[in-house]
């Protein structure tokens, strides 16, 4: 995927089918010069629906495509014969799917599992027809009912991705570069801040062939909270990571510090966020002796498991590994 492909917010118009009219047809046919109603209902109109698919990781196909129209139900004809329904629209999005009124901002429904299936507009009722409304008084009404209209209007639809471990840090922390070494993701890496533009994701490879899922977040900085930086677009991703993995590299000049501010922008953001797993990992430790290890360790946020390691010196990766998939565990 390039960086243009990654979609993860899009606003859509959706519109479903308007209901078939009833028939007031009355049953006629050779000797039966006045039979009764025999009018059909009209068939629904046709829904839209939005189906999770676990084939998707973004929500580019829709960038182009901004306009779905339901089918109208056919109308009723004789003999009670009941129109045919409007076909259904379905529209095929990722797993971790919010949609969300356009006027309100209010979340109408998510969709986290594979072939899940959930209504955003009914079709219209079909109407009834004219047999329905016959009575003592009333032998042979002439009139049916109209279909219902179909609904309209705009929604949003946002992406939180869905990975069991999701990367926190400043632009440049080696984020991108773990993802690479421990998955077969190929994000983009160079030596300056916000290198990643969108949020990677990677299968990592555990023991016995288990595996777990990585997301590499595009860097935060203070007061991405608030809208500074790239950080306020994607951390709604985090949300969605059952453990997260704070990455601050070895040659930071006060780990403690950078740790403070990335937990406060995540607190800003969602409170909820502090009450998940984390771990602190080093990175870049390779430029450490023993010595220094020991010293950062008595500098070290207290309540946090740590560890350090190096993705270019592939070293401390088995036991980065093997801490995530206890914790997720």
């Amino acid at each position: 995927m390039t960086e243009g492909n990654f979609v993860d917010y899009i606003k859509v118009y959706a519109s479903s089918g308007k209901g078939g009219r009833g028939s007031a047809h009355l049953h006629r046919e050779k000797f039966i010069t006045k039979g009764g109603p025999d009018g059909g209902d009209g068939g629904r109109g046709g829904h839209i629906i939005l189906r999770g698919s676990k084939d998707m990781w973004t929500l580019f196909h829709l960038k182009f495509k901004k306009h779905f129209r339901a089918e109208q139900g056919g109308d009723g004809s004789k003999s009670r014969s009941t129109g045919k329904d409007g076909i259904d629209v379905y529209v095929d999005v990722p797993l971790g799917t919010i949609v969300r009124d356009s006027e309100t901002s209010e979340i109408i429904f998510e969709i986290t599992e594979n072939g899940e299936e959930k209504i955003l507009l009914e079709g219209g009722m079909g109407g009834r027809g004219n047999w329905h409304f016959k009575s003592s008084t009333n032998q042979t009404p002439r009139y049916a009912q109209p279909g219902v209209d179909g609904l309209d209007g705009w929604y949003q639809i946002e992406l939180k991705l869905l990975a069991d471990v999701g990367l926190v840090g400043f632009p440049n922390a080696g984020k991108s570069t773990l993802l690479s070494v421990i998955t077969a993701a190929k994000p983009k890496i160079a030596d300056y801040a916000f290198t990643t533009l969108k949020p990677n994701l990677g299968i990592v490879d555990y023991r016995e062939y288990k595996s777990f899922v990585m997301a590499d977040i595009p860097g935060i900085i203070e007061g991405a909270a608030e809208g500074k930086g790239l950080g306020h677009r994607f951390l709604r991703h985090i949300e969605r990571n059952s453990t997260l993995l704070f990455l601050i590299p070895a040659d930071s000049d006060d780990i403690n510090k950078e740790y403070e501010v990335l937990l406060n922008e995540l607190k800003k953001h969602n409170p909820e966020l502090l009450d998940k797993e984390r771990l602190l990992a080093i990175s870049k430790s390779d430029m450490l002796d023993d010595e220094l290890q020991e010293e950062i360790k008595k500098e070290m946020p207290s309540g946090v498991p740590f560890l350090f390691f190096s993705s270019v010196a592939q070293i401390g990766l088995q036991e980065l590994k093997d801490q995530l998939w206890k914790m997720l565990n």
